[in-house]
């Protein structure tokens, strides 16, 4: 009888248990999306996100913040001072940037390196005037080229090796972006959100139809024009981040075989192998920002090799076969996330 008796006693308290639940269900189905556009970062942004409060403010301030830290064309970003050897003490975004991108250009061996922008900006006027660098002018910018040569002092500052070494972060920069915005929305206990800047991803929960987020990869054409936006496939991304890299519409070809424009650190010269796109997913938007990019540089093979020491990595590689045409692989793990 005294077992019977409280269950009796607890039942009232289920009962409210129960119908709260249900009516959080229903909040939370009935809630609206909002839907905020914008410009950061020299690109486009979007948040999507389910609640009945506007953010959009503190998205712009959050956003507003790592332009501030790590924006080079940003005149009085962090990032300005660095490279223009005005004594600053880096603020924690910035330090957060700098240390995982020093970890990814270690996993790599250089391969994602935040002080490559000179070669980069050499070869792309080259691709643009038909005149490749000279070799003595590769050779005079990759003694300015290597992670290594930049450090953290004791005082916190940053340490060049040459003062004229130039940091950009365009290659991390809007993941971490993506990531903060995520960390503003959950702190708001928003659960159904994606957040895009210049085609880094992260999302969470589901979209207004209730269903996955589902995300395209761009099939990688010759078209100058960027009218052709033809998907290769697409993922369902949801609870995860994603950033693809490559030149869809920017290629060179040499022995009949196309390539992208994409320059290695090491060698000062653009990589000659046949990954043409390359998308990650991960856990989050700056280190597959930073993965995707230091995958690019140094081709499939290699890839796969530091994609078998990260169970928190998946991809998804366009590349050209031998025969000229595009083909893909991915990692298995990936395979349950292609919808089509």
């Amino acid at each position: 009888m005294k077992k019977r008796g409280n269950l009796l006693w607890q039942l009232p308290f289920l009962t409210i248990l129960i119908i709260g639940t249900v009516l959080i269900i229903r909040e939370q189905q009935t809630l609206p999306y909002q839907h905020h556009r914008g410009f950061i970062f020299g690109t486009e942004y979007s948040v999507t996100y389910q609640s009945d409060h506007d953010y959009q403010t503190e998205i712009e301030k959050v956003l507003h913040n790592v332009d501030q830290s790590l924006s080079p064309f940003n005149p009085h970003s962090i990032i300005t001072k660095v490279n223009q050897n005005i004594d600053v003490r880096p603020n924690q975004m910035f330090m957060d940037v700098f240390r995982l991108a020093r970890q990814i250009s270690q996993d790599t061996d250089g391969a994602f390196d935040i002080t490559v922008a000179p070669l980069v900006n050499a070869w792309g006027f080259g691709f643009k005037s038909g005149e490749s660098p000279t070799p003595h002018s590769i050779d005079s910018l990759l003694q300015l080229i290597g992670y290594e040569k930049v450090s953290v002092g004791a005082d916190g500052r940053i340490r060049k090796s040459d003062p004229r070494i130039m940091l950009d972060c365009s290659a991390i920069a809007k993941g971490y972006g993506s990531d903060m915005v995520a960390k503003l929305l959950r702190s708001k206990d928003v659960s159904n959100y994606m957040i895009e800047i210049g085609g880094e991803v992260v999302t969470h929960g589901v979209n207004e139809k209730r269903l996955p987020w589902r995300i395209g990869v761009t099939k990688p054409t010759d078209d100058s024009l960027q009218v052709n936006n033809e998907l290769q496939t697409v993922l369902n991304v949801t609870d995860k981040a994603m950033a693809t890299s490559g030149n869809y519409r920017n290629f060179y070809y040499k022995g009949g075989k196309k390539y992208a424009h994409t320059v290695d650190p090491k060698t000062g010269y653009p990589v000659q192998h046949s990954l043409l796109s390359a998308t990650v997913l991960a856990n989050s938007c700056a280190m597959a920002d930073a993965y995707a990019t230091a995958f690019m540089v140094m081709g499939m093979e290699k890839a796969r090799e530091v994609i078998a020491r990260h169970n928190d990595l998946m991809v998804y590689f366009i590349y050209s076969d031998p025969s000229g045409k595009n083909a893909v692989w991915y990692s298995p793990a990936l395979a349950s996330k292609i919808m089509e």
